[in-house]
C-alpha cells in the first residue's frame, strides 16, 4: 500500500503467494488474527444486496460497499442498512463511467453527484472511492480529495457465474492484508461471497473494512 499524490492512496494491483496464515500477540498477550478486507462494487442492488448483508450479519463480518450513484439513490433503504450495520461506504462514480475517457468536469460531477446522495442518506461524508476499471482521472485529486482504493484479489466474478471458481480463485490465493473485490450484483458472487468468509475465518483470518486495514 502507498500514498500516492494528495489524499491518494493506491493499492497495487497483484496477488501474492499463498503461505501459513500469521497469528501475533498484541502487548496484552491476546492473539491478533491476520486481516483481510472484502469488498462489493456496483450496488446496491435491490434483490441480492440484502441477501448479501444478512449473511454479513450472521457471519459478524464487516465489508467495504462501493456504490453506484444511480443504485444509491434509487435504493436509499439499503444504503441506510448498510450504514446502520457497520459497513464502510464508498463512491463508484454515478454511472461506473471510466473517468479518463470524460471531460474532467464530467469525471468531477460523477463522483460529487454519487458523494451527494450517499451523504444524503447516511448523514456522514464520503472518503473513499475506488474508479471503475481502476482508472483515474489525471489531477481530479487536486479537486477531490478523497482516497482511492483498488485490490489486490480479482476473481473476475462478473465474468462467471461459476460460485465453486470464484470462491476457489481467492481462497486459494488470498493473504493477510489483501482486498477482495466482488459485486454484489450477482446471485452467484453473494453465495461465493457468503462460503469465502466461513471459509477463511475458519483458517483464522478476521474481516474488516478498508479504512480499518489500510489505516490501523
Amino acid at each position: 500500500m502507498q500514498l500516492i499524490g494528495i489524499l491518494c492512496l493506491v493499492v497495487a494491483l497483484g496477488i501474492g503467494s499463498r503461505g501459513a496464515v500469521p497469528v501475533s500477540a498484541d502487548p496484552s498477550g491476546a492473539e491478533e488474527k491476520p486481516r483481510i478486507a472484502i469488498t462489493f462494487d456496483d450496488g446496491p442492488n435491490p434483490v441480492y444486496t440484502p441477501v448479501l448483508l444478512d449473511g454479513l450479519k450472521e457471519r459478524n463480518v464487516r465489508a467495504t460497499f462501493f456504490l453506484i450513484g444511480q443504485n444509491a439513490e434509487e435504493n436509499p433503504e439499503i444504503v441506510l442498512r448498510t450504514q446502520e450495520e457497520g459497513h464502510l461506504i464508498g463512491n463508484h462514480t454515478f454511472h461506473h463511467v471510466e473517468l479518463s475517457k470524460v471531460s474532467f468536469e464530467e469525471a468531477q460531477e460523477e463522483i460529487e453527484a454519487t458523494n451527494a446522495v450517499i451523504s444524503g442518506v447516511t448523514g456522514q461524508s464520503v472518503e473513499y472511492i475506488r474508479p471503475p476499471f481502476g482508472v483515474w482521472k489525471d489531477n481530479l485529486e487536486q479537486v477531490l480529495p478523497m482516497l482511492q482504493v483498488m485490490w489486490t484479489v480479482d476473481p473476475m466474478d462478473w465474468a462467471t457465474g461459476n460460485e465453486d471458481e470464484i470462491v476457489n480463485k481467492v481462497v486459494t490465493n488470498v493473504k493477510e492484508n489483501d482486498i477482495i473485490l466482488l459485486h454484489d450484483c450477482y446471485d452467484s458472487s453473494v453465495r461465493a461471497a457468503l462460503r469465502i468468509i466461513e471459509l477463511l475465518q475458519a483458517e483464522g483470518y478476521e474481516f474488516v473494512t478498508v479504512d480499518e486495514l489500510l489505516m490501523d
